[in-house]
């Protein structure tokens, strides 16, 4: 009798196993084809390696990895990789807004300064009417100012929250859609102030845990204690594959810091596909979800291409990319930082998601991948998205080529720079966005914006334009396009560099303090005494062991900062500086006040 039982539950066992092997061999053909189609991808863009996913329903019907995830050690790409998803965090952002309104904790709608007073916008209309609403949708009026997070990157969410009061609008609120990272910082920082817990923990808890993304990180500093990770990879010369070093986003994590795999992501997508549930519970409402994947605000018009009909209209909803793919419609999103990329998208009306995620830096792998299989998931017409992507790249790339060689020499040599290049070295600050120093090193100026290293290439009078230093100590063959002005005073010292870091406004102003040398007590000594200006008696002395002052009858008292051999900045006084002036025996003799409206000289007065 036992016999016959355990027959009869092999023979079961045998029956199930078979009608899945059925099921999984027709679902199997949808792929057929893929690793010789995703090898091509690979080679074709140079890329190190990429991970792909894809979810029917309830279901992760396909995930496999592709290439390498560490080039040097061959190490391949795995389902259960851990990529920088970038902006794909966005999303994961905004839901955690979207369950405290379901808490009836805030309201969308109403103005960010009813739950931040602290934060402060560039003028009292935004201040006023700014809501949590337009920052999710990218409607603030703000452009991107990316290069304030980018390069002057800081831990402290207090000080980049500073940084947003400086940052001039281009457009009317509701006005215009303008991508803007710092309006994603902003609603992380919000999250803290409502839940008392970091924007991590927020993320963590409310995300992570419900959904098991179990091997999913919220920073660097997480990933890299993990065994399976991906490094990150950048081309050089569109040809040579180079390893980048690790983006810290530190402050501005909530626009894009979470690391994950394509199998963890699948569960995200899940979540979305089943209107805000996951296996059968509700972990995002349906209203939020429904409110997030429809249009907030147009980000342009869209129109159908003669050559691609259809394809068209372009909306954002919460962290969503919202359009429609040859009459399917698409919520995506991509994400893309130092050595990565990613596109994370799904097909409400469909029940199918896409996740791709690529260690190379601003690659088209993650578009091709997921267009390639969108068209076998929907049952499409066959589409070569890899040829069409390659054939605009290569155009473009000979363009960009015979456009170089048409730059043409007007036969007029470029005037040299204005002033010596040490008159430049000093430090640069501009209160929207941070401050970065100003070297000369060899006979070149280098400027240091945060971890980076700028090579200031001169191009006329106080023109230079930066090139990019990378890890190795090499440059990138082409510049940036950011060119660079520095501007004098009325004294003529260098006072200020202007940057075109947005193209929609004028160059944004970073003000020079000349950086102080290092002085001992015994140096400073000579300095001190008193000082003849027919008549009136200068002082100068020290306080501390380190700390020259200067006193003028009538005149608060003035902190002298070392500057060159003999040199002093007037901490306080912009374009005001004091020259000590030394006799044959290298004894100080003389004061030189050097003024916007003069030079002034005082005597030193004998003992």
């Amino acid at each position: 009798m036992l016999m016959r039982k355990l027959l009869t539950v092999c023979t079961l066992l045998m029956l199930v196993s078979a009608a899945n092997a059925q099921k999984k061999t027709a679902e199997d053909k949808r792929f057929a084809g893929l690793d010789t189609a995703f090898t091509r991808v690979l080679k074709d863009w140079n890329a190190a390696g990429f991970a792909v996913a894809v979810v029917e329903k309830n279901k992760v019907v396909y995930a496999k990895g592709f290439g390498y995830s560490n080039v040097a050690t061959k190490t391949p790409v795995t389902a259960n990789t851990s990529f920088a998803i970038g902006s794909c965090t966005k999303a994961f952002t905004a839901s955690v807004i979207g369950l405290l309104e379901k808490d009836g904790r805030l309201d969308i709608d109403k103005p960010v300064r009813d739950y931040i007073p602290e934060v402060k916008f560039y003028n009292n209309e935004m201040n006023n009417n700014i809501t949590l609403r337009d920052m999710m949708c990218h409607r603030t009026g703000l452009p991107r100012h990316d290069f304030s997070w980018y390069y002057f990157t800081t831990t402290s969410r207090d000080s980049m929250l500073k940084r947003i009061a400086f940052m001039e609008p281009t457009a009317g609120i509701r006005e215009r859609w303008q991508y803007n990272n710092f309006m994603f910082f902003l609603q992380g920082v919000i999250t803290e102030k409502l839940t008392g817990q970091s924007w991590e923990q927020n993320i963590k808890n409310s995300i992570f845990k419900p959904l098991g993304m179990d091997s999913a990180t919220v920073s660097i500093d997480e990933m890299v204690k993990q065994q399976n990770i991906a490094v990150g990879y950048g081309l050089k010369n569109d040809s040579v594959i180079k390893k980048l070093d690790y983006y810290h986003i530190n402050a501005m994590a909530p626009a894009g810091s979470i690391n994950s795999s394509v199998t963890d992501m699948s569960k995200w997508l899940m979540l979305w596909i089943n209107g805000g549930k996951y296996n059968g519970k509700e972990i995002l409402s349906p209203a939020y979800v429904n409110a997030a994947i429809s249009g907030q605000m147009v980000v342009g018009s869209a129109l159908p291409a003669k050559d691609r009909p259809d394809l068209f209209f372009s909306d954002y909803g919460f962290g969503w990319f919202l359009s429609s793919y040859k009459g399917h419609y698409r919520v995506e999103h991509g994400g893309n930082i130092d050595g990565f990329s990613a596109s994370t998208s799904f097909f409400p009306s469909d029940s199918i998601g896409i996740v791709v995620l690529c260690n190379q830096d601003g690659s088209p792998v993650p578009s091709i991948v997921r267009n390639v299989i969108a068209d076998r998931m929907l049952g499409l017409k066959y589409f070569d998205w890899e040829s069409e992507r390659k054939i605009a790249a290569d155009k473009a790339r000979e363009e960009n080529k015979n456009a170089t060689k048409a730059k043409t020499d007007n036969g007029t040599k470029a005037a040299p720079p204005t002033h010596a290049l040490k008159d430049y070295e000093g430090l640069y600050n501009n209160k929207g966005y941070g401050t970065f120093e100003v070297v000369v090193k060899n006979d070149s100026l280098y400027a240091m914006p945060g971890s980076k290293t700028w090579w200031m290439k001169h191009v006329q009078y106080d023109i230079f334009t930066p090139v990019q230093m990378d890890a190795d100590g090499s440059f990138d063959s082409t510049e940036n396009g950011t060119p660079l002005q520095f501007n004098m005073n009325l004294s003529g010292d260098i006072e200020s560099v202007g940057i075109t870091f947005e193209a929609a406004l004028k160059p944004i102003l970073f003000t020079r303090t000349p950086k102080a040398k290092e002085a001992t007590k015994e140096e400073l000594q000579q300095y001190e005494g008193e000082f003849d200006l027919n008549g009136i008696t200068l002082k100068t002395y020290l306080k501390g062991d380190k700390t020259l002052h200067l006193f003028v009858p009538g005149q608060p008292e003035y902190e002298l900062m070392p500057v060159d051999k003999d040199m002093f900045a007037i901490k306080i006084l912009k374009g005001f500086k004091v020259q000590f002036k030394r006799n044959d025996q290298q004894q100080v003799t003389e004061l030189l006040s050097i003024q916007p409206n003069g030079t002034f000289k005082a005597v030193k007065k004998s003992k």
